[in-house]
């Protein structure tokens, strides 16, 4: 076999479609883009984003009224300066919390960073800024995350 003798395989090249030559392929005359309208025209045609003429995402969108994520985890909010007084055998946990009437029992807790913290603490917590981290371990306690 010689340079000039290889071919590609039988069926991987295809020749490309001939519009609007005439009645042969069946793509003659309006060349497959049907009769009259908008899309049968050359030029530009539709943008990508026209619905068909239904009212377009944009519009149907509300504006200036916020948007309220269905999915959002609220959490309360506690700061390291507070947690002193709510410890329990030196833990703090949203059920020692809850059993002080700081919080109500399915609340999540945030643990925040402000206020100084001296007594060492094992908290339990559903989230806990880097900054009321760094006092808690500072401070010789342990930062425990709860899941879910």
């Amino acid at each position: 076999m010689r340079q000039h003798e290889v071919r590609p395989q039988r069926g991987s090249r295809k020749p490309t479609r001939r519009l609007g030559r005439g009645t042969a392929q069946g793509q003659g005359k309006t060349a497959g883009r049907g009769t009259k309208g908008q899309l049968a025209r050359t030029g530009p045609g539709l943008p990508g984003w026209f619905e068909g003429g239904q009212t377009p995402l944009h519009m149907r969108v509300p504006k200036l009224r916020g948007f309220k994520n269905r999915f959002r985890k609220s959490f309360v909010a506690v700061n390291v300066g507070r947690l002193a007084g709510f410890a329990a055998d030196g833990k703090v946990s949203p059920e020692t919390l809850a059993a002080k009437g700081l919080i109500g029992k399915d609340a999540r807790i945030k643990v925040l960073g402000d206020g100084d913290l001296k007594t060492k603490l094992e908290v339990h917590a559903h989230a806990v800024s880097a900054t009321a981290r760094e006092k808690i371990e500072s401070a010789g306690g342990a930062v425990v995350i709860i899941g879910a």
